[in-house]
């Protein structure tokens, strides 16, 4: 844990393994694919203006804190699996009540029932994420390997980033709408069906189980990492409120790739700090490219760029988040990790739709001087402060 590389077990990669891998990337596509679609519907179909379908898609974010504080009771309580599939079924029932408005649309949709909708798909969509990356993807794999299982379920979420959204504006411009929603239901039901395939072990609960606590939920002493953590994403929040191309999501992918290759054979053996600064710079550089326009070839580069950083930093922060645990609390780490992941990205949606809509050059501005305090922050705080705090 103290070197940059994290060791691959091929014992890891089971048949239980992959599917709550390939669930937890399902059911982060059903929530990414309505990112850079569903501003397009509110605005066009229900005639919603900028400000308000940024207040819908930036209170996914608050809805992603109201039932963590339930997780480890519901937990211990029930089946665990049982739950998570209860709370993407849930998910999906709150993705039912757009498909049920988009295909009536003589009915008028209030902003409320819009509002409540993205709240209670926050909520589930958060309980759902804090049971697999906190219990149920380390419940199928070994004890020597589950900074690994983490490690490796995790880029299957950070893959849905990028294929999410492509998916979600093909579908969008060839078919409409509905068909995007059925597709972010299908990818629920299927996720579904695969962690009911799995067979879960019997879990003793503790003698004393509190209805309401921080465990599996929150970190406070990762309040730090969060905050740093937090910064990042938010950049990505507000570029993808700017209208990103299906293109721009393909080659981000290609990014992530490139990721993964640069953590396995450029820093493993360099300084531990080296990861998240060249991942900001990489980010930086995306952003003044996008700012500079009208080349092809930076066309290719800043996402690129933005994919490479992105997964560089996203890797590295999780494994300290685990770094900062104390014992028995992996799963609350992971769940801090993805809240200040997902937070982060609601924040940008929020900020870019409502204040920055239509305001392509400020945004970007906005968005490097962000990237450009996060990288301060890490490098003259946050690094030096987690080195002196971490228990792994």
């Amino acid at each position: 844990m103290n070197t940059q590389n994290t060791p691959i077990h091929i014992g890891l990669w089971h048949r239980e393994f992959w599917q709550m891998a390939i669930a937890n990337w399902l059911l982060n596509m059903s929530a990414y694919m309505l990112i850079p679609v569903m501003p397009l519907w509110l605005m066009e179909t229900e005639h919603f203006t900028p400000a308000e379908t940024g207040i819908c898609m930036g209170v996914f974010g608050v809805g992603l804190y109201l039932l963590g504080c339930f997780c480890s009771f519901l937990v211990q309580h029930y089946r665990r699996h049982k739950v998570c599939i209860v709370a993407i079924l849930a998910m999906t029932l709150s993705l039912g009540i757009l498909y049920y408005a988009d295909s009536h649309p003589d009915i008028y949709v209030a902003k409320k029932v819009i509002l409540l909708q993205r709240l209670l798909f926050g909520a589930f969509f958060g309980l759902a994420q804090m049971i697999l990356s906190s219990t149920l993807i380390i419940d199928t794999s070994e004890s020597f390997q589950r900074t690994e299982a983490n490690y490796s379920a995790a880029w299957f979420s950070r893959f849905a980033l990028a294929l999410g959204p492509l998916s979600g504006i093909i579908l969008y411009r060839e078919t409409g709408f509905l068909v995007t929603l059925a597709s972010a239901i299908g990818c629920c039901a299927v996720a579904v069906v695969l962690i009911n395939l799995v067979k879960f072990p019997f879990r003793a609960p503790e003698d004393v189980i509190r209805k309401m606590s921080l465990d599996r939920f929150f970190l406070p002493q990762g309040l730090w990492l969060y905050a740093n953590m937090l910064l990042v994403t938010t950049v990505m929040g507000l570029l993808m409120s700017s209208g990103l191309s299906d293109w721009f999501y393909g080659m981000m992918m290609v990014g992530f790739f490139l990721a993964i290759l640069a953590q396995r054979f450029v820093f493993p053996e360099a300084e531990l700090k080296s990861e998240i600064v060249s991942g900001l710079i990489l980010m930086g550089t995306s952003v003044v490219f996008m700012m500079a326009q009208g080349s092809q070839t930076l066309s290719y580069i800043s996402p690129l760029s933005l994919g490479l950083g992105l997964g560089i930093i996203g890797s590295r922060f999780l494994l300290f988040f685990i770094k900062l645990s104390r014992h028995c609390q992996r799963g609350t780490s992971q769940s801090m990790f993805m809240l200040s992941w997902e937070t982060g990205l609601a924040l940008g949606l929020f900020v870019g739709y409502t204040f920055l809509y239509d305001r392509q050059q400020l945004l970007l501005t906005i968005s490097l001087l962000l990237v450009a305090v996060a990288l301060l922050l890490y490098n003259f705080f946050t690094h030096r402060w987690f080195i002196s705090h971490k228990n792994r």
